[in-house]
């Protein structure tokens, strides 16, 4: 099945407008303007309501594609919460505005949060084992926790994992597993040691460096990590998801692969992209996703 999924239904976040490469959202109180490549149209909003809304605007530094600085609104703090609930699952995110543009929280992923724990509730397995790697401030790392799992987080940045853990604390969750490590070597080593996960999720960037330097390039490591995958992922009782937001990256790239890959484990999968609209009406792409499981709908 092909499938275009946004956010929906999410109190303290809306894509407010986007256009002129640029989106402006809010989340919780507070608007938030800043580049978005993919948003090519017209902005939908005149220039002065942006103007009047946005309480922090990201401008980025001459010559850098990603770096910058904020220019913030009296009033405006640096760091601030915002609620996510979905069912009975209840969450508290810490938002902080990062030099790279980010808050730490990729709103999009909301559809990949309610898979994650809809699933994790419907596996067999008592308390599964659930690994997410690439694993950022651990918005999908709690989803898998309080729905029962067992879960191991893993980035190669301590500062992401320290602001994963503030998430879990303000959650009201706890014990989980904190690894500083490069995604690549972990795998490996866990496919030598013979260790199996009920579920697995993956979201890793274009490009980025393990703790000790180490290169992931996607289109270079992904067809391996997901054969690594493959190896650790239970036999009978699972899930698998993988989200990728590389601008030219097409769902059919991973519809190959994990077809090839699994074979005839792919059950009741999903393929398809994530969005989020704004008040023009307009969808604006943030990536494409495959995700299966063993749990039938």
């Amino acid at each position: 099945m092909y499938s275009f999924l946004t956010t929906e239904n999410w109190a303290d976040y809306e894509l407010v407008d986007s256009g002129n490469f640029e989106k402006l959202e809010r989340f919780g109180d507070y608007y938030v303007a800043r580049p978005e490549p993919q948003a090519i149209w017209d902005k939908h909003l005149p220039e002065q309501e942006w103007q009047r809304l946005a309480n922090a605007v990201f401008t980025r530094d001459k010559g850098s594609q990603e770096k910058g600085q904020w220019k913030l609104k009296k009033g405006m703090p640096e760091q601030w919460f915002i609620n996510y609930t979905y069912n009975d699952l209840k969450l508290r995110f810490r938002l902080g505005l990062s030099s790279f543009k980010h808050v730490g929280l990729f709103p999009e992923q909301d559809s990949n949060w309610k898979f994650i724990y809809d699933t994790t509730k419907n596996l067999k397995t008592p308390q599964p084992k659930v690994l997410n790697m690439f694993a950022y401030t651990g918005a999908a790392t709690l989803a898998a926790k309080a729905a029962g799992a067992d879960v191991t987080h893993l980035d190669s940045i301590k500062q992401v994992n320290f602001w994963a853990r503030d998430n879990m604390e303000a959650s009201n969750l706890d014990n989980v597993r904190w690894l500083v490590e490069d995604a690549m070597k972990y795998a490996r080593r866990e496919v030598k040691r013979g260790n199996k996960y009920n579920g697995i999720i993956l979201d890793p960037p274009s490009y980025g460096r393990g703790p000790n330097g180490e290169k992931w390039q996607l289109e270079d490591e992904l067809n391996e990590m997901i054969k690594l995958c493959r190896e650790m992922l239970d036999g009978t009782d699972y899930f698998l998801l993988i989200n990728l937001y590389s601008i030219g990256f097409s769902a059919m790239i991973l519809d190959n692969l994990m077809r090839e890959t699994f074979g005839e484990q792919v059950q009741n999968e999903e393929l398809g992209e994530l969005y989020l609209h704004d008040s023009g009406n307009r969808r604006l792409p943030l990536g494409t996703f495959f995700r299966f499981s063993s749990v039938g709908r």
